[in-house]
């Protein structure tokens, strides 16, 4: 079942996304979040600071996996999610050192990077909460459109729709890594409850196929549908269509 919270601008979003996860840690101070990366989920992060910051949260039993990361691309260098991470949450708040957890872009046995990925996420119980952005393609994590739903943790191809979409972050789009490691669709759906943040027109038709299309593999969060516990955070433009 999905719920939908209507937003009217980015930064209501970003509030009432924060006032969600923020609920979860109050109420488990030990929870395992799934986290996101994306501009998408920035404005909940900083939220989610300015609420530590306040003394209304506490992250030192929190304990974090996040969805992906790109191959091939070091920890330091400035586009990796491990980075992105740290820059807009991690080094902000009590969270302990050895409590976050991304897949290694770096190793070169990726059968065995994935499979180490996977076993991490079973080591913690599963995912408490996962936060979840929406591709223009529907694509959630990695998971981009396909003819099948990848169970596990893997690295795939992106495709040429998300490399163009990323390339904004980069000087240009030949320095877009081509492959990422993500969670497998298997894994985001055994999450105990999901977090979806949205915003813009040219996520609308994503969030419409989402909700009301049929449920497939070109359409990997339409799969959504069939989870217990999703709350989509939307601004109006991302729910323009409906």
């Amino acid at each position: 079942m999905i719920k939908v919270i209507r937003a009217k601008d980015y930064e209501e979003m970003s509030r009432k996304a924060a006032a969600v996860m923020a609920a979860q840690i109050i109420s488990k101070e030990d929870t395992v979040l799934g986290l996101a990366t994306g501009s998408t989920p920035e404005g909940l992060y900083a939220n989610l600071v300015k609420a530590y910051q306040a003394g209304n949260l506490d992250f030192s039993k929190v304990r974090t996996v996040n969805l992906d990361e790109y191959q091939g691309l070091p920890r330091e260098h400035d586009q990796s999610y491990y980075y992105f991470m740290n820059y807009h949450l991690f080094q902000h708040v009590n969270m302990a050192a050895d409590a976050n957890n991304l897949p290694n872009g770096m190793n070169e046995d990726i059968q065995a990077e994935c499979e180490r990925y996977h076993g991490v996420i079973e080591s913690m119980g599963g995912v408490d909460m996962q936060l979840l952005g929406i591709g223009g393609n529907g694509h959630i994590g990695f998971n981009e459109p396909s003819d099948h739903f990848e169970q596990k943790t893997h690295c795939l191809a992106l495709a040429e729709d998300t490399i163009k979409a990323n390339s904004r972050f980069f000087a240009s789009e030949d320095e877009v890594p081509r492959r990422a490691f993500s969670m497998g669709i298997g894994e985001i759906m055994a999450a105990k409850k999901i977090l979806m943040v949205a915003n813009g027109k040219g996520k609308a038709q994503a969030v419409k196929d989402m909700l009301t299309g049929p449920v497939t593999p070109q359409v990997p969060a339409s799969i959504l549908q069939f989870h217990p516990d999703v709350v989509l955070v939307a601004d109006e433009d991302a729910l323009s269509l409906l």
